[in-house]
């Protein structure tokens, strides 16, 4: 059964910047889409689907290879 992770990411204002988040979590183990909504320049939100559940540390450095930065909700 697949389990939809939530996160939101800082800094990313493009659709280069979408590309590059999604490539680094769509390579986690599990992971099967990887949808960001795109707030240029503000705090996007970024959904994870996955069959496994993901380790919030291995996100956070997939989306810091990327460039970006995961921030609290209530940023």
């Amino acid at each position: 059964m697949s389990k939809t992770t939530t996160i939101n990411v800082s800094g990313m204002t493009c659709g280069h910047c979408v590309n590059a988040v999604t490539e680094e979590l769509s390579g986690l183990k599990g992971v099967e889409n990887v949808f960001v909504e795109l707030n240029e320049g503000g705090i996007s939100e970024v959904a994870i689907t996955s069959t496994l559940t993901l380790d919030p540390a291995e996100i956070g450095e997939a989306v810091a290879e990327a460039g970006y930065l995961v921030v609290a909700n209530n940023a």
